[in-house]
């Protein structure tokens, strides 16, 4: 399994935005609320629309059973209101567009991999190559740390951490301390 990095320049998390709302609403929204929840895809491809319609999201987290509430962010508010607003409140907010091949239902979640494609893509017309679905999730954690550093206690709750090391590695702090440190050796 390869290791995914945060996006770190802000110029290129808002060139990923207009690329995405380009070509899909459904991407450009799957972009957005990952990187302003920091939530895992596993839990983003279960949202549901009727729990996006309030100014907060409540999910149980998958992967550990957490509950997790974030906020939706207020950049995105129009734009969510207007893709779901055909949308019955039990609909999956990131719907695929076909059926599935197994089970040969329709207006279920897309797959991981649906989400690891664009990803990709989107990620090779700005230069990123250690990109993929978990990296929406380390770019939250990554500008919450950049935003305040007082974040790190908020963002070591959010991840599971108990050691602010593990935290710090997760979202690219450290290797950007290593980056710097060695480029200031003489």
């Amino acid at each position: 399994m390869k290791y995914v990095q945060p996006i770190r320049d802000e110029r290129v998390i808002e060139g990923m935005k207009q690329y995405f709302l380009l070509r899909s609403m459904r991407n450009y929204l799957f972009f957005c609320i990952g990187i302003y929840s920091g939530l895992r895809v596993s839990d983003l491809l279960t949202i549901r629309v009727s729990e996006v319609k309030s100014s907060h999201v409540n999910k149980v987290e998958q992967k550990n059973k957490n509950n997790k509430r974030f906020i939706i962010h207020p950049s995105i508010r129009h734009d969510l209101s207007l893709y779901i607003a055909d949308m019955d409140d039990d609909d999956y907010l990131f719907v695929g567009r076909q059926k599935k091949t197994i089970s040969q239902l329709r207006n279920q979640p897309i797959d991981r991999s649906t989400a690891y494609r664009f990803m990709k893509e989107a990620g090779k017309q700005f230069g990123l190559e250690e990109i993929g679905n978990h990296t929406l999730r380390k770019t939250w954690g990554y500008r919450l740390y950049r935003q305040d550093e007082r974040n790190l206690a908020l963002l070591m709750d959010a991840f599971g951490h108990s050691d602010m090391r593990v935290t710090l590695r997760y979202i690219g702090t450290t290797q950007d301390m290593l980056d710097r440190a060695t480029l200031r050796m003489r």
